[in-house]
């Protein structure tokens, strides 16, 4: 059964960020999405027109419905829309002990427009007593008006600090931890994409760590793959709107995988020898190529995500399939408890990809492999007209 994920969150008419980005991620993640929409507002790429908040009752009507039907094995919170409703929505989440809790303090919209009052705003820390991870941008810690430390300190939960507004070529996001098992703060360091197709980040970046902790993943790897996942989906924009489009959380498809046991098909390579001969015919064939590294490498993308390679290395004697592992090392340890044998054993490669290796009876060469935004966007991917 996929993950049930309860969304309390505002709606975005122009779908790129809210409920409608939280569904979108959830659902590609290979979860069931559940929504109780605090706000709607009039709002496209370039601002926010109009802001109307659903009365306190009916969120909790809805948060009740599902609940007590589907049931809920992690909770999203995004757009609160009132004092009232963040004080209700809190005495709610206490009747659910033990199921994860994701919050994202929204205050401002990408535009700049403000989407939380200092009552709404004061009303967050009992919000924050039920989260396991709050999740605030660098412009909302400060809102906040304390540092991580002293968060995790008066509530008990840990503290993403998103650092997509800071200076430098990088993103700096740091999680601040509030469970003694982890390290006190674990940094992801990634290069900034340059693009105005950021709107939703917040959003998709939530809604995928709490479909990671629904998945039972523990909290610094849904978010290293709540990351993995929102920065393809920005690498997918399609450019929509005059302002800060929205992001493509269904161009994600096969690029991660929450199963730790359940590898998935994406990749198959074959040998060529006339590399460029073999580029024309497959572009000919309906694939679109995403890279080249003349003359021994190029990859192709499929329709449904999946790629296809062709390598005139001699290493490439015959073909060799690809299988995606939610947990690489876990996969591997489990088969070699089975007695399998592995020529490689996980290690991460120069191309980006962390990989295993071994061969089925009949002697064909597999590869197991974690690889996420490196799979299909290395630093030698060619433009997609190319």
């Amino acid at each position: 059964m996929g993950a049930r994920v309860l969304i309390i969150a505002g709606s975005d008419s122009g779908g790129g960020a809210g409920i409608q980005a939280d569904i979108k991620t959830v659902t590609m993640l290979g979860g069931h999405a559940m929504t109780a929409i605090t706000a709607i507002t009039a709002q496209n790429t370039v601002g926010v027109q109009a802001v109307h908040p659903v009365p306190t009752d009916m969120v909790i009507a809805q948060i009740d419905s599902v609940v007590r039907d589907i049931g809920v094995d992690a909770v999203k919170i995004g757009m609160i829309g009132s004092a009232r409703t963040a004080l209700a929505v809190a005495e709610r989440l206490a009747e659910l002990p033990g199921v994860p809790v994701v919050f994202d303090p929204v205050m401002v919209a990408t535009s700049g427009a403000r989407l939380a009052d200092e009552a709404t705003v004061a009303a967050f820390e009992r919000l924050m007593d039920r989260a396991t991870v709050v999740t605030p941008n660098l412009p909302e810690l400060e809102a906040l008006g304390r540092d991580p430390q002293e968060i995790v300190a008066a509530h008990g939960c840990a503290v993403l600090v998103k650092g997509g507004h800071g200076e430098g070529p990088e993103v700096v996001d740091t999680l601040y931890s509030a469970d003694p098992e982890d390290p006190p703060q674990i940094e992801w360091r990634d290069p900034k994409i340059d693009t105005e197709n950021d709107h939703g980040t917040g959003c998709t970046l939530a809604s995928a760590i709490a479909c990671g902790l629904a998945c039972e993943w523990d909290l610094p790897e849904a978010v290293s793959r709540a990351r993995r996942f929102v920065r393809i989906a920005m690498r997918e924009a399609e450019g929509l709107g005059r302002g800060h489009g929205p992001m493509a959380q269904q161009a994600v498809r096969l690029d991660l995988n929450m199963s730790f046991f359940e590898p998935m098909l994406n990749q198959v390579t074959v040998p060529a020898q006339d590399l460029a001969a073999s580029e024309r015919f497959y572009r000919l064939l309906g694939l679109r190529q995403v890279v080249r590294a003349s003359p021994r490498y190029a990859r192709f993308e499929t329709e449904g995500g999946a790629t296809f390679s062709i390598a005139t290395d001699e290493a490439y004697t015959a073909p060799v399939v690809y299988f995606e592992c939610g947990d690489l090392d876990v996969t591997v340890a489990y088969l070699q408890q089975q007695g399998f044998r592995f020529e490689q054993e996980p290690r991460d490669e120069k191309w980006g990809w962390r990989e295993a290796r071994l061969r089925d009876p009949a002697g064909n060469a597999v590869r197991l492999y974690q690889a996420g935004e490196m799979r299909r966007f290395p630093p030698w991917r060619i433009e997609d007209d190319a």
